[in-house]
């Protein structure tokens, strides 16, 4: 991505794709781009209104035109028992929507198997982002190449 617009593209065509139960792990540098392409996937889900990146929280809910953006940020996690104890687990996976987590290795054993993983990275330059998504067990790689087909369409991001 060479922009923040081109991120912005992607995230949205993620949040149009996303289905209920669908899990995705956002790694990355601090400041690379993962509530970026969060509030890009939740407007692309039909979330109106801000998207707060929910680090002191842990967890933000939000509701989309078609289901729930369970919006979590780990960062500040003490490890899966905190998860547990705090009893977020139950919305990874959710019924009712997706779960877009950043810093989830902050929490890795309580990561399910079946999930998106999407890795933002400092390109060479410093300025450019290389974003990789890698689908494991149910979400496979057609799911990946629906979201390429709809960033492809996507021509515009919708600003706020």
């Amino acid at each position: 991505s060479k922009s923040e617009k081109q991120t912005q593209r992607l995230g949205f065509s993620l949040g149009a794709c996303l289905r209920e139960g669908d899990v995705v792990l956002l790694e990355g540098e601090m400041g690379a781009g993962k509530s970026v392409l969060t509030r890009a996937a939740a407007r692309g889900m039909g979330v109106c209104g801000p998207v707060p990146s929910p680090t002191f929280t842990i967890l933000n809910i939000h509701d989309g035109s078609a289901m729930k953006l369970y919006h979590f940020d780990l960062y500040r996690l003490e490890g899966e028992d905190a998860l547990y104890e705090m009893g977020l687990d139950e919305f990874i996976p959710a019924r009712d929507g997706a779960s877009l987590i950043e810093w989830p290795q902050m929490a890795a054993e309580a990561m399910p198997v079946d999930h998106l993983a999407i890795d933002i990275r400092y390109a060479n330059d410093g300025m450019a982002r290389e974003i990789t998504l890698t689908p494991r067990g149910a979400f496979d790689e057609k799911r990946v190449e629906e979201i390429l087909r709809k960033m492809e369409d996507c021509h515009e991001y919708p600003d706020d």
